[in-house]
């Protein structure tokens, strides 16, 4: 059994990437979890919509810090607030929007690896905010091909 080294990460702390135009803050890698999960902490602006789509290899959950989103998992819709959690299990389609006011929320996934597929589809982060609003329109053929050799899929 890999003994591991205890990890501590305090707020404002963790690798900080603009992603999908939100701040992921990677709480918990892969390496510092034994493979076990990864835990990334994430910021979204107000009225965000995210992409839909699925984990092939990861479970995911949401625990809300802050604000509300619309979760939609397989269909089903479920409005969440601060403090509420909700689990999505790996190849079931889903996606979110964030309430009015944004949202941070952490996502959970098991096992770990998830970190890897953010550092593929994001850049280091200027500062511990919300990346400024862009128009280009993400290449979704490119990062489908990406998000493939994670085990990811987007549905656009």
């Amino acid at each position: 059994m890999q003994v591991l080294d205890a990890v501590a990460v305090a707020t404002g702390t963790g690798e900080a990437r603009w992603w999908f135009g939100m701040l992921a803050e990677i709480k918990a890698s892969s390496a510092d979890t034994g493979g076990q999960f990864t835990v990334v902490e994430v910021t979204c602006p107000p009225g965000y919509q995210g992409i839909r789509h699925i984990h092939h290899n990861e479970d995911e959950g949401f625990w809300v810090l802050d604000g509300q989103l619309d979760l939609e998992v397989d269909g089903k819709h479920t409005v969440m607030h601060t403090g509420d959690y909700a689990f999505g299990p790996r190849n079931v389609p889903h996606g979110f929007s964030a309430g009015d006011a944004g949202c941070r929320m952490l996502f959970i996934l098991t096992p770990g690896g998830f970190e890897n597929l953010i550092m593929a589809t994001s850049q280091p982060a200027e500062t511990r905010t919300t990346p400024p609003p862009s128009d280009e329109m993400p290449d979704f053929a490119r990062l489908k091909t990406i998000l493939a050799k994670f085990g990811g899929e987007i549905l656009v």
